[in-house]
């Protein structure tokens, strides 16, 4: 497996063959560091101010048995936000659908394969789990719970992330709140194909202006990055600009080539990890 670099070196945007036989080397780490120290989280800076995980789901996993049949499931994989590396997307499926023709002795042994080549390029140790047909039926579908955002009928005219819109009302107590858009889109930080998504942002702290929050996050529609970093960064922007006590970012983003990535940050705990509830867009 290569060792983390930058995404111009990545598969993105790049002619691909598709191996059908097993081949880890497939996947390409990134480092988190180096978007971290745009937002001021240098290694330097002390501990992260989040705790979070990336959630992975995968509806494209097939493999064949011993004889040769055939075999699918849906992976789950949740990554740990402090691990030292992202994974590449399309490299993540080049890597998957290397398992379309490799003969595996059963479960056991994909999620043996999975688990230690998935640990290696996130730098860190991941949880894997697999949902098989015959428990397709018991999956959930469900949306975020929060008071949302959309309803308000704004104006808006800048497509890039803009902090200053963060503000508070002044002279009010503190709130506990959660609050959701789906008007959620950025793009590939090298392709610049659209990705969309739901976020929720729950918080305790002095009531945060809903008009501007609602611009802030329409503003990411030109903005070209990826996912985990989208997600760090608003959190980062609310924490500095509207300083919460308790302050949680969630965003789930829709599927592309049967993979879709669900990053969480939070400073608090809720007593339990974000759920992976599948949306009615993914």
């Amino acid at each position: 497996m290569s060792a983390p670099s930058t995404p111009d070196h990545s598969p993105l945007g790049k002619p691909a063959s598709y191996l059908a036989q097993y081949e880890p080397s497939l996947l390409f780490p990134i480092a988190r560091q180096g978007k971290r120290d745009e937002l001021g989280l240098g290694p330097d800076s002390g501990t992260l101010p989040f705790f979070g995980v990336d959630i992975w789901n995968a509806y494209e996993l097939s493999w064949l048995n011993l004889r040769g049949k055939p075999q699918v499931a849906i992976a789950t994989i949740t990554v740990p936000a402090d691990s030292p590396n992202i994974i590449e997307s399309k490299s993540f499926k080049l890597y998957l659908n290397s398992f379309n023709q490799t003969r595996l002795a059963g479960t056991d042994a994909l999620l043996h394969l999975l688990q230690a080549d998935l640990s290696a390029g996130f730098g860190a140790p991941v949880q894997v789990a697999l949902t098989l047909p015959e428990s397709f039926g018991s999956l959930k579908f469900g949306e975020f719970e929060g008071q949302l955002l959309d309803r308000l009928d704004i104006e808006v005219s800048d497509y890039t992330p803009d902090p200053a819109l963060l503000t508070t009302i002044p002279d009010s107590a503190p709130v506990e709140q959660t609050l959701v858009s789906h008007l959620l889109k950025s793009n590939c930080l090298v392709t610049g194909q659209p990705d969309w998504g739901s976020v929720q942002i729950h918080y305790y702290g002095a009531p945060i202006d809903e008009e501007g929050l609602l611009r802030y996050l329409i503003g990411f529609r030109t903005h070209n990055e990826f996912h985990e970093q989208c997600v760090e960064q608003i959190f980062i922007d609310i924490l500095r600009r509207c300083k919460p006590q308790k302050l949680s970012v969630y965003a789930r983003y829709t599927r592309r080539g049967g993979l879709d990535i669900n990053p969480w940050r939070s400073n608090f705990s809720v007593g339990s990890r974000a759920l992976n509830l599948r949306h009615a867009r993914q």
